[in-house]
């Protein structure tokens, strides 16, 4: 346990009010709660940009253990509200820790919160649905605390993808980060695609080189016109669209861009907010789940290949059963049957709601890389006869 504990108090939308203790941050945060089930990870989910505006109830009692190494963050920033744990422990236990959890959060001042009953906590958001907190390590009062959060926007108000999405165009060329020599791999790539950055997880980018697909990266706010030339030029094979937090609904400018991309038929791959976006700009609306999809044990049945497979899941949003009018659904989630993957009928589309670039969680998944890969390759030879 951190050496500096202090106190932090906890007020609910749903009236619940509590004392809990800080081992990292200061100030006052509100944001959106859900939990997430992975036993591993930690580092990884913190710094995944789709919890952006969201504190993190994390199901395994014991946070810290393995400590923060600068291999293992997915983007340049923590975008979470903050971090709710059981017990945090100070002591890392792993030749990879090059810092701290509590340090790491401190230097960026996240609110961390420990000494919480998570269980409690877990179940009262699987019965009762996300909801917007406060939390505080400076206001005690209950009635301020619940002042503030009445008067602040919820989740659904708010738009997190400028504050998450890189500001200029940069080409990642990095594939899989290689255990045995503790660097990056380098593959040659046969195709360009662009990516487009709703808060793309750095491994979603390493996947996609690692299978051949060199990565130019587009900021949220891309012109739809500038790829579709580049891609009748040659210069852009694909495109895809990445995860990122927030209500799709909000994107409303993306969406329309999306659309011009859709109409010009240009292979596009989706991950979970592009999952939904792509489902938005084909005219087919999205709807919030009661308490989302975190973790990385959520069984898909693949129903291409008639497997389950194990996933990682970060999703509070789903796309409708009408979407079947106009794609073939390929991934069904076992524990509620909502879509978790469709393939469009009439262009060289295909999405995912799972994560299949894990980080953490299975790898059972990864295989969609390579099948947007193939798309690319066949499409490309289809544009040059």
């Amino acid at each position: 346990m951190a050496d500096d504990i202090r106190p932090a108090w906890v007020y609910c939308a749903n009236g619940l009010y509590f004392c809990a203790q800080t081992f990292s941050g200061s100030g006052t945060m509100v944001g959106e709660i859900v939990f997430n089930t992975s036993l591993s990870g930690y580092q990884e989910i913190i710094t995944d940009p789709s919890y952006a505006g969201q504190f993190i109830v994390f199901t395994m009692p014991e946070i810290g253990i393995v400590g923060v190494n600068d291999q293992d963050c997915e983007s340049r920033a923590v975008f979470a509200s903050g971090v709710i744990v059981r017990h945090y422990n100070d002591i890392a236990s792993s030749f990879r820790a090059q810092e701290s959890l509590k340090d790491f959060l401190d230097k960026r001042n996240i609110l961390g919160i420990c000494g919480v009953d998570t269980r409690a906590l877990v179940k009262m958001i699987r019965t009762q649905g996300s909801m917007m907190i406060v939390v505080s390590s400076e206001i005690s009062d209950r009635d301020e605390l619940a002042k503030i959060l009445r008067e602040s926007p919820s989740i659904e108000q708010q738009n997190y993808i400028k504050a998450v999405s890189t500001t200029k165009h940069f080409t990642h060329k990095d594939g899989a980060f290689d255990f045995s020599s503790f660097s990056y791999s380098a593959p040659a790539t046969r195709h360009k695609v662009a990516v487009i950055d709703f808060g793309a997880k750095r491994n979603i980018l390493n996947e996609l080189v690692s299978v051949g697909l060199e990565a130019v990266v587009y900021p949220h706010n891309f012109c739809a016109k500038e790829i579709i030339e580049a891609f009748a030029q040659g210069e852009i094979d694909g495109v895809f669209l990445s995860n990122g937090p927030g209500d799709p609904k909000t994107l409303s400018k993306e969406v329309g861009e999306i659309k011009q991309l859709i109409e010009a038929k240009i292979p596009m791959f989706g991950i979970c907010l592009g999952h939904q976006l792509l489902a938005l700009a084909h005219g087919y609306e999205t709807y919030k789940l009661k308490f989302g999809h975190h973790g990385g044990n959520h069984p898909v049945k693949n129903l291409t290949t008639d497997s389950v497979e194990i996933t990682s899941q970060n999703h509070n949003y789903c796309v409708p059963e009408s979407i079947e009018q106009i794609a073939v659904v390929t991934h069904r989630n076992l524990f509620d049957n909502t879509i978790e993957g469709v393939a469009y009928k009439n262009a060289p589309i295909f999405s995912v709601q799972h994560h299949p670039e894990a980080s953490p969680g299975p790898r059972e998944s990864r295989n969609i890389f390579e099948q947007f890969a193939k798309l690319v390759d066949e499409q490309r030879r289809v544009a040059s006869r």
